[in-house]
């Protein structure tokens, strides 16, 4: 399944916004804050595997297609004033 690279970036913002409100409410709750910063931890979870799918998707897409030369080979004249 491809994704777009800008769905891919806006659902890690999303997933880190989530766990950045998980480890404030932690501040906040210190009875609760062991809990609270695992569920802010698996947030984070999520938005790198978000990323790290969308790499490997990339690269193996990029690995499929033709490598082209970008630059061919020319030898280079150079002139010699006497």
């Amino acid at each position: 399944m491809h994704t777009s690279r800008n769905a891919v970036l806006e659902n890690v913002r999303r997933y880190r916004a989530i766990a950045s409100l998980y480890r404030q409410t932690a501040a906040f709750r210190p009875h609760q804050s062991c809990s609270l910063l695992d569920h802010a931890r698996e947030w984070e979870c999520l938005a790198l595997t978000e990323l790290e799918t969308y790499f490997v998707e990339t690269t193996v897409v990029c690995e499929k297609q033709p490598q082209v030369a970008r630059y061919t080979y020319a030898p280079w004249e150079t002139s010699v004033a006497a």
